[in-house]
Parts: C-alpha cells; sequence; structure tokens
C-alpha cells in the first residue's frame, strides 16, 4: 500500500500555463496605466522569472534596467506595492474570463487525486488573491485542503519554506507526499525539503535545469495532448499520466 498521502501542486506554469500571457502581459498594461513605457518582451521576462515573486522583479528591473521615468528607492518600494496590486487584478480578470485555459490533464489529475482520497494543497509565491480566483473559481469542483500563496512565507522558492509549511499544516513527513512543479526554482524548494517531484515543463520551462526531478514529462496528458515522457519511469505509460502510476511509483 503506497504511503502517500498529499499531493502538492505549484501553480503558475502547472495549473495555468500563466506566466507568459497572463502576468508578463498584465504586468505591461500596469505599466501602460501608471505611465510608463516599459515592456517586458517574453525574452526578457524568462529571465525575470528566475526572480521569484512579482514585486521583487519590478524591483530588480528597476535596479537593472531603470524604469522609463527616474525614482528614488523610496518611491519605487511605494509605487511597486501599488503596481503590484493593479496587476494582480488584471491577472485575475484574465483567469475569471478564461483567457488561460488550464494546462493539459491537470483537472483530470487533480479529481483523481480526489478520488484516491489524497490531500490536495497549492503552493504558490503568486498572489493570494490570484491562487483563490483559480482554486475558488476555475477549479471550484475541487476540494483544496491548503491553499498557500503569496507572502505566506518570509522566503520564497528556491527555498524551501513554503513546502515545509505545507507539509507542517497537513501533518505528514516528506515521504508522505509529493510535488507537481515546473521549474527549476520550484524543483530546488521541493527537494531541499525531502519530496519527490514530477516536473510538467512549458514554453519556459523546458529549456531549464530540472534535472533534479524525480519524472520529467511535457505535461500531465490527456486525450488531446499527449505527455512526453523526458526522465523517469512510470509502469504503464500511455501519454497520460496518472495519480495512482505516481503513488505507486512515489510510495
Amino acid at each position: 500500500m503506497s504511503k502517500i498521502k498529499a499531493v502538492f501542486f505549484d501553480q503558475d506554469g502547472v495549473i495555468i500555463d500563466t506566466e507568459r500571457d497572463g502576468h508578463r502581459v498584465s504586468f505591461n498594461m500596469t505599466f501602460k496605466e501608471f505611465g510608463f513605457t516599459d515592456e517586458w518582451s517574453v525574452e526578457y521576462y524568462h529571465e525575470l522569472l528566475q526572480i521569484a515573486g512579482g514585486k521583487e522583479r519590478m524591483k530588480h528591473h528597476w535596479k537593472t534596467n531603470g524604469f522609463s521615468k527616474p525614482m528614488s528607492e523610496e518611491e519605487i518600494d511605494n509605487l511597486v506595492k501599488e503596481m503590484h496590486k493593479r496587476k494582480t487584478a488584471l491577472f485575475v480578470e484574465l483567469i475569471e474570463t478564461g483567457k488561460l485555459p488550464l494546462r493539459a490533464g491537470i483537472h483530470r489529475f487533480m479529481k483523481e487525486a480526489m478520488e484516491a482520497g489524497l490531500k490536495i494543497a497549492v503552493c504558490t509565491t503568486s498572489n493570494e488573491q490570484a491562487a483563490k480566483a483559480i482554486t475558488e473559481k476555475v477549479l471550484s469542483d475541487i476540494q483544496f485542503d491548503e491553499v498557500l500563496a503569496g507572502d505566506v512565507v518570509q522566503k520564497k522558492k528556491p527555498d524551501p519554506e513554503i513546502y515545509n509549511l505545507a507539509l507542517s499544516k497537513l501533518g505528514l513527513s516528506p515521504d508522505e507526499a509529493f510535488v507537481v512543479e515546473d521549474s527549476k526554482n520550484g524543483v530546488t524548494a521541493a527537494k531541499a525539503a525531502g519530496l519527490k517531484v514530477i516536473v510538467t515543463t512549458n514554453g519556459y520551462t523546458e529549456k531549464e535545469d530540472v534535472n533534479a526531478g524525480d519524472v520529467i514529462v511535457s505535461s500531465l496528458g490527456d486525450d488531446n495532448e499527449k505527455a512526453q515522457l523526458r526522465k523517469g519511469e512510470i509502469n504503464g505509460f500511455d501519454g497520460v499520466v496518472h495519480v495512482k502510476q505516481l503513488m505507486e511509483l512515489f510510495g
């Protein structure tokens, strides 16, 4: 019998492919509203994704490139908070209007986890409001035991704090849960917490070094988009990853 009692999901890039057409677009819309000419390209935003947290990315952009209007440290600190609040509202609108579809297989996989009696948690550095828009509206039929988001931890991924917190809240040891991640920072955080990891790469993360993951696939897969297995062995794999296969593998 498998020891696995829970599955933890990262949000951005795992549940919804949010980075390129969600967060990046929302940042650019916000900059324009606030009177800046700055626009983050697809390639540049990939660089910024190596920094966890939207407020942190804006601050990094200010330090390295400067915004189109000069500002002092105090001005940028206050403005970043304002802009991030607005950016989150725009991002939530994109989710709620259905402009950002779920990744292949994610809804099916979560339903399988529920049917298997597993606890389900979301562990993300994304804003709490954005996380709730996904878990309470887009995935309203999924029962989430924990949604840990935003500033619930002091240290963001690649630090393992958010995964350690999830284990603590659910009263589990690391060998009783596994993680679905998509990025190097996320995999590093999960492995540092002692967790097994399946990596579902996307357009932004497929070139990142995620080899620390135990299993690497192109997605969780469904009838319309079969997954490619890039690392690891899944018993009976046919292009669709099932919860029971991973419970057997990791448990």
